[in-house]
């Protein structure tokens, strides 16, 4: 297991790779099944930085080589990709909005734009009860993620 997996001791140090880590938040991605796979990719790696930004404290510590170069910090735990369609994912939205979960959305129009502020006025046009999903990702107490993703499966 990554040393970024590893909850931090008092003293600063980095517990034992060995250590098992329980984490008492869930990251779940959920990418809809009918995209081009760089779409899948792109949906994926925006969600996850969505939910980087959401929670910086979730963050590890920088990655540092043998020869003591610094590499970037990553989200410290497990990240699961689910697939769904088009209704799962409003479902799925809908019951991470009744549990508060924290929720980034990413819809299909977003992928005509060219940079964050385009995103954000796409986003801000869809149908607020009816977003064009094709990506979300949750955050949130592990159960409530669980049960918010309940039936779907993971991404092949």
């Amino acid at each position: 297991m990554p040393d970024s997996l590893m909850p931090d001791s008092p003293a600063g140090e980095t517990a034992s790779p060995e250590a098992p880590v329980r984490f008492d938040t869930k990251v779940a991605l959920v990418v809809r099944t009918d995209l081009a796979m760089w779409q899948k990719l792109n949906v994926a790696a925006f969600l996850a930085t969505g939910i980087a930004a959401a929670a910086p404290d979730a963050l590890g510590e920088p990655y540092v080589d043998g020869a003591g170069r610094r590499y970037g910090r990553m989200l410290g735990q497990p990240m699961m990709i689910f697939a769904a369609d088009g209704d799962q994912l409003r479902a799925v939205r809908g019951a991470a909005l009744e549990r508060g979960l924290t929720l980034v959305p990413y819809v299909a129009a977003m992928f005509t734009t060219g940079h964050d502020a385009a995103n954000r006025a796409v986003f801000r046009a869809e149908d607020p009860d009816a977003p064009d999903l094709v990506g979300l990702a949750l955050r949130g107490p592990k159960k409530a993620v669980d049960k918010t993703v309940k039936g779907l499966t993971l991404h092949g």
